[in-house]
């Protein structure tokens, strides 16, 4: 089984299972999280998200103010010689 198929599985419960376990870097069942793990469920909960179709407004690291970009904006453009 391919890690897209493992993910096309996921159900929405494991889904928030495993949102909560990184939230808190622990699995349900109290054990601690490593930095390996933490790095595959942050990958899983993305790429569940973009395969679900989730609105963005619900994905992880979503920032309501920080995604507008406004066309007024004083950004210099930086040229390098």
């Amino acid at each position: 089984m391919t890690v897209d198929e493992l993910i096309k599985a996921m159900t929405p419960d494991m889904y928030c299972n495993m949102k909560s376990a990184l939230e808190l870097s622990r699995w349900p069942d109290g054990r601690k999280l490593d930095s390996d793990q933490k790095v595959l469920c942050m990958e899983a909960l993305i790429r569940y998200e973009d395969i679900s179709d989730m609105p963005a407004e619900q994905r992880i690291g979503y920032m309501e103010s920080a995604c507008k970009s406004t066309k007024d904006d004083d950004t210099q453009t930086l040229t390098i010689k």
